[in-house]
């Protein structure tokens, strides 16, 4: 599942030192290297996204990535808050 963050994270610091801005493409996973581009796709809608992860977790059962607000809109999933997703590393 995948998750995601906003105004209440805006201008935090994130793992990797930089700021969150939740308008940009970022997102937060437990293990992938800080910097790493993925693709993640909404398995409901079939819609996709590229991001940038530059923060770590979730820690919330279930979920392998936490996505920008940015990203969540481009994803469909603001209303729903959590969705089934697939993450897939961009070479």
């Amino acid at each position: 599942m995948g998750t995601w963050y906003g105004k209440e994270a805006q201008g935090g610091p994130t793992a990797s030192g930089e700021r969150f801005d939740r308008n940009k493409f970022t997102a937060a996973h437990r293990t992938l290297p800080l910097g790493t581009r993925v693709r993640v796709t909404n398995t409901k809608n079939g819609r996709s996204v590229e991001v940038r992860i530059n923060d770590r977790g979730p820690y919330g059962g279930g979920r392998i990535i936490d996505v920008s607000e940015a990203a969540a809109r481009e994803l469909g999933i603001i209303q729903a808050g959590v969705a089934p997703v697939t993450v897939e590393v961009i070479k």
